[in-house]
């Protein structure tokens, strides 16, 4: 994976602390796009860059729905990228 995907090398606050949280945010962004990469072992997206990841998967109009125990993902009926989110949500599951 990349990280430069994710502007991880731009740092460009006077303040040190500033920078050091950008940074730390970026690494988590990643960590946690690397476990979804992992997830999707066996997929069309599994090589995939962040990019990638983020403008097939992440990137998509859904209508989010909270309930006491669950949050509901309703992604729209023409997503081509139905069977993957599932096939993601049963293996994060």
């Amino acid at each position: 994976m990349r990280f430069c995907n994710l502007a991880g090398g731009r740092t460009s606050c006077h303040r040190f602390l500033a920078n050091q949280a950008r940074l730390l945010f970026h690494l988590a962004a990643a960590l946690l796009l690397a476990v979804l990469q992992d997830a999707l072992a066996g997929t069309p997206l599994a090589t995939a860059q962040i990019s990638t990841l983020r403008t097939r998967l992440l990137k998509v109009g859904a209508k989010v729905v909270q309930t006491c125990r669950r949050i509901w993902f309703h992604l729209p009926t023409s997503f081509p990228g139905q069977a993957i989110w599932a096939r993601l949500c049963q293996r994060l599951a």
